[in-house]
């Protein structure tokens, strides 16, 4: 009979992969997914986090000839493993992590990408990183990462990522706020926890589904599921509206680790330059309105 590996196993080899170099917000929510994920047995570890820039020419230079600072880091012997040139990975600036499942007894690495896999992204995703596995040109299974909206160039220019506290099961204020409002507005009875589960999700996109039909007219069942029906009924918002709709964006911005600093419904310059740093970081198109593009990668 196999023993389960510990959980203080699966914390130690991670913390020793992600290195000295993690923003110290991103390390806490990555062994915040290792417990989350163990409490559902599930057994995750963390492959890589915080990368130095001559780590990432390494890394560049399998498959290709690459010389960085003047040095030779060509490995054609090797496949391509990363397109990323040095600066160009969140890796780099410790906002980024890979991760992978391990056996039960923690002596096997597991790559499928299996509905296990998609519930540890799932819970990363809850607690405000974006999964490699959501992006349309690339695939990047195994990465999450938090940029606080910044670029690359941003980040090599020296500025700092403004990334908020992670929504960990101790419980957020803000989360627990919106979720009284939810229950209070859309007569739901959700958990007032502070966590951003599928449940509060779920009620989210109810609340969207009501107050769609209530302004638009738009006949929708009230399932709190997201799907083609409610996706192609979405209407796009901009700067200058006010309604319960703008504050349902508000919400979701802010459960995405995106803080538009007020939830009044109102769609104002913070609103607007939340939803952009989202847009940019969700490498979706950046052009400051909330339609059915924006409304997908929050709630798909």
């Amino acid at each position: 009979m196999k023993v389960k590996v510990a959980l203080r196993i699966l914390l130690e080899r991670s913390v020793k992969k992600m290195g000295k170099g993690m923003n110290p917000i991103v390390k806490t929510a990555a062994l915040e997914m290792i417990e989350l994920a163990y409490n559902e047995g599930i057994y995750v570890q963390i492959s890589a986090g915080y990368r130095s820039l001559e780590e990432q020419a390494s890394l560049y230079g399998q498959g290709r000839v690459y010389i960085y600072n003047g040095k030779n880091y060509s490995n054609l012997a090797k496949p391509n493993v990363t397109n990323a040139k040095p600066g160009q990975s969140y890796h780099n600036f410790g906002l980024a992590i890979d991760f992978f499942i391990v056996s039960d007894d923690g002596k096997k690495a597991i790559w499928t990408v299996n509905s296990k896999w998609q519930r540890v992204a799932a819970i990363g995703k809850e607690l405000g990183f974006i999964w490699g596995g959501d992006w349309s040109s690339f695939k990047d299974y195994p990465h999450l990462e938090m940029t606080g909206g910044l670029s690359y160039k941003q980040l090599q220019a020296g500025k700092k990522p403004y990334i908020t506290s992670p929504k960990t099961s101790k419980g957020d204020g803000h989360i627990m706020s919106i979720q009284k409002t939810i229950n209070s507005r859309y007569k739901t009875s959700i958990a007032v926890d502070g966590v951003y589960g599928p449940k509060t999700r779920s009620a989210l996109i109810k609340g969207l589904q009501v107050e769609l039909y209530k302004q638009f007219n738009k006949k929708l069942v009230v399932d709190g599921k997201w799907g083609p029906k409610t996706k192609n009924a979405t209407v796009t918002i901009k700067k200058g509206a006010s309604c319960n709709i703008t504050w349902i964006l508000q919400a979701a911005l802010y459960m995405k680790g995106f803080n538009p600093d007020t939830l009044d419904g109102e769609f104002g310059g913070k609103t607007e330059a939340a939803l952009y740093k989202y847009q940019k970081a969700s490498r979706i198109s950046a052009d400051k309105l909330a339609g059915k593009v924006t409304w997908n990668e929050l709630f798909a």
